[in-house]
């Protein structure tokens, strides 16, 4: 895999949240408008990258029984200085994300990657893949926000849209309105993604041409 693969493969194919259906709490919870959820992605990434970064350089020193509360101690430190910055520089934000902010520490994304593809391989694939992975959910969330937001409340960004203002899909900015936009995302890429069925028919495609040792096939192939 080269580097733009492995760094692409989370924006679509591995997307975390649309595809390997990981982070759907905050993703569902932060999605209400566009700025809490940007801020939610950035804010996961920032903790991915730099929680892949360093359990890939310790690898071969964490040992092995004691991974899992390594990985959620480095993981609690990267969120804590995030949210402390939160705090100092952006209060407003902060006061949006409320606690799914330092609840990124047990986010199924971060822990997912760092047991799955940081312990295993080197630095710079284990960042590559870091920054993949945040970019996909924070674009996923970014997209959920929009199309909440533009139609729930007729505003992007908090600025007003003409006609969508006065005529808006209040329910968008709930519960249901968030599942709603989380299925029909789900739906868009796995239309994009699904691979399109094999047409041609032959013993080479079939997982059971060693077992009948491709006479059945055979005797189909001259009847037609």
């Amino acid at each position: 895999m080269t580097k733009l693969q492995n760094f692409s493969k989370g924006i679509i194919k591995e997307n975390p949240v649309l595809v390997l259906m990981l982070g759907t709490c905050p993703a569902l919870a932060t999605s209400t408008n566009v700025m809490s959820a940007l801020g939610m992605g950035v804010a996961a990434t920032v903790v991915l990258f730099c929680s892949n970064v360093v359990i890939s350089a310790l690898r071969n020193v964490i040992p092995d029984k004691v991974r899992i509360p390594c990985f959620i101690v480095l993981i609690a430190g990267f969120v804590t200085m995030v949210q402390m910055l939160v705090k100092a520089f952006s209060p407003a934000l902060d006061e949006a994300l409320g606690i799914y902010l330092p609840l990124i520490v047990v986010n199924c994304i971060i822990l997912g990657r760092a047991e799955m593809f940081a312990q295993k391989n080197k630095v710079i694939d284990s960042a590559i893949d870091g920054l993949g992975m945040g970019a996909g959910f924070t674009l996923t969330l970014v997209m959920m926000g929009t199309l909440r937001e533009v139609f729930g409340n007729g505003t992007w960004l908090g600025f007003p849209i003409p006609v969508l203002t006065d005529n808006n899909i209040s329910i968008l900015t709930m519960a249901p309105g968030g599942f709603f936009v989380f299925g029909l995302l789900i739906a868009i890429v796995n239309k994009l993604t699904v691979d399109k069925p094999n047409k041609e028919f032959s013993c080479a495609g079939c997982p059971s041409a060693d077992i009948c040792h491709s006479k059945k096939c055979e005797g189909v192939e001259n009847n037609d």
